[in-house]
């Protein structure tokens, strides 16, 4: 019998040694070994995309906080903009041409500190979400990264 998973979690944060245990899990995610993007017998599961959540945070991005690889189905990234429209998320869209995704995600996550430091944006640190996509699955051939970044609500 066959079977796939919606999430997996694990607690970590930004330290090399955090970082280390994300590539990791997000490895186990992409070859099939956690069966999110495929079932438990290697079948590609047809519209899911991976998606991180990060939550549960311990204080701000300096802390723990749990990161969990969601399978998302496409009503999703609607559903993510209709939450950017009530304000209650910013999106930032990045894509950096002719860089991998990794750089193209960690200037996504730049961008957002760079904004937090310089109280352009209310961080909330409820949940976030990232969405990274390789250039080969993009239509401009480029690795783009989208963030949705809970904010704080006045009042």
């Amino acid at each position: 019998m066959a079977y796939a998973l919606q999430s997996v979690t694990i607690r970590t944060n930004n330290t090399p040694d955090g970082m280390r245990k994300i590539t990791e899990i997000w490895q186990d995610v992409t070859s099939g070994k956690l069966p999110i993007l495929f079932d438990s017998e290697h079948n590609f599961q047809t519209g899911i995309s991976p998606v991180s959540c990060y939550s549960n945070y311990a204080a701000d991005e300096n802390g723990d906080y749990d990161l969990s690889i969601l399978g998302v189905m496409p009503d999703f990234f609607s559903q993510m903009e209709d939450k950017v429209c009530q304000g209650l998320y910013k999106k930032y869209d990045i894509t950096l041409p002719g860089a991998t995704l990794e750089t193209c995600t960690q200037k996504a996550w730049e961008t957002v500190w760079n904004e937090q430091a310089n109280a352009k944006i209310n961080r909330a640190f409820t949940q976030d979400f990232e969405s990274s996509v390789p250039a080969k699955y993009t239509k401009d051939q480029q690795p783009h990264c989208y963030l949705y970044i809970a904010v704080k609500q006045e009042g």
